[in-house]
C-alpha cells in the first residue's frame, strides 16, 4: 500500500462524499476510487460500504483506521525529519466560546503568521461537544472550560479564570447574597462550561435562579444585559473586560461564593504527538503563561 492510498482512505473516512474529497485534493473522483479499490485489494478487505455516491467507513474500515493512523502520522513526520525549521500540517482545533472568542484569536493569527505551511480547522462549540469530538478522534486538540476526567483523554491546565456576576444596573448593590438577586438570569445553554461551573458552585442554591432565557453566545447575552437593567448573568471576567472599563456593565460580588475555574487543553490519549502538535502546544502554553 502507498501513502497516497492511505491519504485518500483517511480523507474519505472523515468525509464520505467522494466529490468533495476529490475537489479538496484537486484530483478526479475516478483517481480516488481506483486508489481505494487498490488498497482494499491489497488488504483483501472491503473498508467502505458503497451507499449511493458515498463511501461510508464500515466496521473493518474503522478497525483499520484506528490501528494504522498513528503509524501513518509517524511516517509523515519522518518525511520532514530533516526539515524541522519548515513546520507544516493541518490541525483540527475546537475551543469553547469564552476561550475561542476572547483568548485564542491573536494566538491563532500569530502562530499561522510564523508557520505559513500550517493550516487550522477551527471550531467554536461548547465544552460537551468538544469532549465528544475528542473521543471520536474528530479533533486533534480541544480547549475547554470544564474540569472533566475520562480514561481516554489527556487533560492539561492552561489558564486560571474567574466567573463574575454582572448587570447594567449601576445602582444595584455591589455585594449581594445569591438569594436576594431578584433579577432575570440570562444564561448560556446546557452543556456550556460557564453554565456548568455556575450551577456546580451554587449547588442547591442553583434551583433558586430565575432563568429567564438561554442563549448560545456571550455577545447576545451582553447586548440584552446592556439594554435591560432587570437582567444578570454569570460570565468570564475576560469576556466583559471592555464593558466593565466603559461602565456599561457592573460586577455584583456574591457573598459566600467565588467562581474560580481553570481552562484546559485536552486531547485523546492515543493522539500521535507529532512535531506540529508539540510545537503548537508549547507555543500556546508560553503565550498564556
Amino acid at each position: 500500500m502507498t501513502l497516497k492510498e492511505l491519504n485518500f482512505f483517511y480523507k474519505l473516512s472523515d468525509n464520505p462524499q467522494v466529490t468533495q474529497v476529490a475537489q479538496e485534493l484537486g484530483i478526479s473522483q475516478s483517481a480516488i476510487s481506483i486508489a481505494i479499490k487498490s488498497l482494499e485489494n491489497k488488504l483483501n478487505e472491503k473498508l467502505f460500504d458503497r451507499v449511493g455516491k458515498k463511501l461510508v467507513l464500515n466496521e473493518r474500515g474503522r478497525f483499520f483506521k484506528d490501528t494504522t493512523y498513528p503509524h501513518y502520522l509517524a511516517i509523515k513526520d519522518a518525511q520532514t525529519i530533516f526539515q524541522k525549521d519548515k513546520l507544516a500540517g493541518h490541525m483540527r482545533i475546537a475551543a469553547s466560546k469564552t476561550i475561542s472568542n476572547y483568548i485564542m484569536p491573536d494566538i491563532y493569527y500569530d502562530f499561522l503568521s510564523l508557520y505559513s505551511e500550517v493550516k487550522f480547522d477551527i471550531e467554536t462549540i461548547n465544552s460537551t461537544k468538544i469532549l465528544e469530538k475528542i473521543l471520536d478522534s474528530k479533533l486533534d486538540i480541544g480547549l475547554i472550560e470544564t474540569d472533566y476526567t475520562h480514561i481516554n483523554i489527556i487533560r492539561e491546565k492552561l489558564y486560571d479564570d474567574e466567573l463574575i456576576i454582572v448587570t447594567s444596573d449601576k445602582n444595584y448593590p455591589k455585594e449581594s447574597y445569591i438569594d436576594t438577586i431578584e433579577k432575570k438570569w440570562i444564561l448560556r445553554e446546557v452543556g456550556s462550561g460557564t453554565r456548568e461551573v455556575l450551577i456546580h458552585k451554587l449547588g442547591k442554591h442553583a434551583n433558586k435562579l430565575n432563568i429567564f432565557m438561554e442563549l448560545h453566545g456571550f455577545e447576545e447575552i451582553k447586548k440584552i444585559l446592556i439594554d435591560n437593567k432587570d437582567c444578570v448573568t454569570a460570565i468570564s471576567k475576560v469576556a466583559v473586560k471592555n464593558e466593565l472599563q466603559n461602565k456599561q456593565l457592573f460586577e455584583i460580588k456574591l457573598k459566600n461564593f467565588e467562581f474560580k475555574r481553570e481552562f484546559y487543553l485536552i486531547y485523546h490519549k492515543d493522539k500521535q504527538k507529532n512535531l506540529l502538535f508539540q510545537t503548537f502546544i508549547e507555543y500556546l502554553k508560553d503565550r498564556l503563561n
